[in-house]
C-alpha cells in the first residue's frame, strides 16, 4: 500500500502544473483554443477580459462537430464547466467585435485558465460535504488520478492496437497488390511473346 501511495505521489509530481494563460486579441478579430480530451472528464474554465471602451467580446465553447457548449454574449469575467461526452477535440473561441462608431482600441487582453480531470474537481467542497479528514481528502485525489491513469494507457492500448491492426491491414493490401501487379506483367510478357511468335510465323520470318 505505500509503495502504491509513493507511486501514485511520483505521478503527481510528473503531471505539469497547470496556469493561467494570457493573450491579446487585436480589434474585430477571433482566436480559438483548442485541445483533445477524454471522455467523461470534467472540464472547467476561467476566463477574465479587459474592458475596453467599444469593444465587446463573445466566448463560445464548441466540440469538433459543431455543438455549443457554453457561450456567454459580452464576456467579462466568469466560469463555465462541462463534461465531454466523447474522445474529440474541443475548443475555446474569443471573439472581439467593435462597435461601428468606436474608434479603434489598442489589442484586448484576454485571461484563460482551463482545467480537466482530477485538476478541474474541488476537493474542498468535496471535503466538506462528505465531512473528509485531509488525509482522506488527499487519497480520494489519488485514487481520482490513478484511474484517470489508468484510463490514459487503457486508451493508448487501444490506439496501439488500432495502428497495429492498420499497418497490418495495409501490409496485406501492398502483398495483394504486388502479387496482382506482378501476375499481371507475367501475363503481359507471356501474351506479348505468343503474339510476336505468331506474328513472326504468319511473315515466315520463322517456322
Amino acid at each position: 500500500m505505500a509503495g502504491l501511495l509513493l507511486l501514485l505521489l511520483g505521478a503527481c509530481l510528473l503531471l505539469p502544473g497547470t496556469g493561467a494563460i494570457s493573450f491579446y486579441l487585436p480589434a474585430d478579430s477571433k482566436k480559438c483554443l483548442k485541445e483533445e480530451i477524454h471522455k467523461d472528464v470534467l472540464v472547467t474554465g476561467d476566463y477574465e477580459v479587459a474592458e475596453l471602451p467599444g469593444s465587446i467580446t463573445h466566448l463560445k465553447v464548441t466540440d469538433s462537430a459543431g455543438h455549443i457548449l457554453f457561450s456567454k454574449e459580452e464576456a467579462k469575467k466568469g466560469r463555465f464547466a462541462f463534461t465531454t461526452d466523447d474522445y474529440e477535440v474541443y475548443e475555446v473561441c474569443f471573439e472581439n467585435v467593435m462597435s461601428p462608431d468606436a474608434v479603434r482600441a489598442p489589442d484586448q487582453l484576454i485571461i484563460l485558465n482551463v482545467k480537466h480531470g482530477v485538476e478541474a474537481k474541488n476537493y474542498e467542497d468535496l471535503a466538506k460535504a462528505e465531512k473528509l479528514k485531509p488525509l482522506e481528502v488527499e487519497l480520494r485525489r489519488l485514487e481520482d488520478l490513478s484511474d484517470s491513469l489508468v484510463k490514459d494507457f487503457t486508451y493508448m492500448k487501444k490506439r496501439e492496437e488500432e495502428m497495429r491492426d492498420t499497418n497490418e491491414s495495409t501490409s496485406l493490401r501492398v502483398l495483394y497488390f504486388s502479387m496482382f501487379s506482378m501476375f499481371c506483367l507475367v501475363a503481359l510478357a507471356t501474351w506479348q511473346v505468343v503474339y510476336l511468335r505468331r506474328f513472326f510465323k504468319a511473315k515466315k520470318l520463322i517456322e
